[in-house]
């Protein structure tokens, strides 16, 4: 059911793709203010408390669900609410247009239009980062993005599947992404910001809860790329990215495109408009990876490198599926 569930809300997404203010995120993001503001004392028990609150409660609420409707009208009312929370969690549309406009920008020769559109998009200072540099920071972030929509989503779907608690694993794996990364923002605000506990707890649960989907991603890059050099780029320089998760992800996606990737990060923005401290997960110690210079040559090879990762994870899903029907 995992596969047909999967391939159906693909499709959907393809068909009608949901805007970032649908109801359902903007339902999850007043549930995360709301457990904030009301939770997050500065302890490190309430961050935890907290955590629990915004992350657990939402996956739970959809395991119980699923099992309902299962004891109630058997798999298909369980596929039916499969294939709708995979739709709210999994797609490629939710940043497409990002990268397709950029690359676009970029193609007619409109570098400050493409410098405006990464700015929106990832809330940092883009106004003197040259072509090259925007080439790679849109390989990176779509790459990353492309991981937590798709790839992490089907992992943790497939890890809460295979423990009956049906689409409970999408909708966990987005809530935490969504919380470390609210969380993150909220502490720079005027307005009753995050405390240091409760930043902490959301991003160590993050790194966890990220580990196995960020290296399932890599893997399937590697497959589907260049598998040696693929391997080689994140065995010796993965460690050298600021979010170890990340950075495995990237390197694995320098080697299998033999891309150079990693450099200096982009500086986000504060509330008020004025530059803040780099914190960009992309960025590496010293030079950027090996291989060559970004060019815009490279986003095709990157469209084509995601979508074979999840034509691979299909066929995975395919294979299983007649194993466990045939066994």
């Amino acid at each position: 059911m995992a596969f047909f569930a999967i391939a159906l809300a693909l499709l959907l997404e393809q068909v009608r793709p949901l805007t970032s203010d649908h109801p359902a995120a903007v339902g999850l993001h007043r549930w995360v203010r709301l457990v904030g503001r009301n939770v997050d004392a500065g302890a490190a028990q309430h961050g935890w408390l907290a955590w629990v609150l915004a992350v657990a409660v939402p996956a739970l609420a959809v395991s119980a669900v699923h099992l309902l409707l299962s004891w109630l009208g058997g798999w298909p009312l369980a596929l039916v609410w499969s294939v709708a929370m995979l739709y709210l969690t999994l797609g490629f549309r939710q940043f497409s247009h990002h990268f397709t406009g950029i690359r676009d920008a970029l193609e007619a020769g409109d570098e400050e239009r493409a410098r405006g559109l990464l700015a929106h998009w990832q809330h940092v200072d883009a106004s003197t980062v040259p072509r090259s540099e925007i080439v790679r920071h849109v390989i990176e972030v779509s790459v990353l993005a492309a991981h937590r929509h798709v790839f992490g989503v089907l992992a943790w779907f497939c890890i809460g599947a295979l423990l009956g608690l049906g689409p409970a694993g999408a909708v966990f794996f987005r809530s935490a992404e969504y919380v470390a990364r609210y969380w993150r923002r909220k502490a720079q605000a005027a307005d009753q910001p995050s405390s240091p506990a409760l930043c902490l707890a959301a991003e160590q649960a993050w790194q966890l809860i990220n580990w196995l989907p960020a290296r399932t991603t890599a893997l399937g890059f590697a497959i589907v790329g260049s598998f040696e050099d693929a391997i080689e780029v994140w065995r010796s320089h993965a460690s050298r990215f600021a979010d170890r998760n990340d950075g495995v992800i990237l390197a694995a996606t320098a080697g299998a495109l033999g891309v150079r990737l990693g450099g200096a990060s982009l500086r986000p923005l504060t509330p008020e408009g004025a530059a803040a401290v780099p914190v960009s997960a992309a960025g590496v110690s010293g030079e950027g990876l090996p291989g060559e210079p970004p060019r815009t040559a490279h986003f095709t090879q990157v469209v084509g490198l995601v979508w074979r990762t999840v034509a691979l994870w299909l066929l995975l899903l395919v294979l299983l599926t007649l194993a466990h029907v045939l066994g």
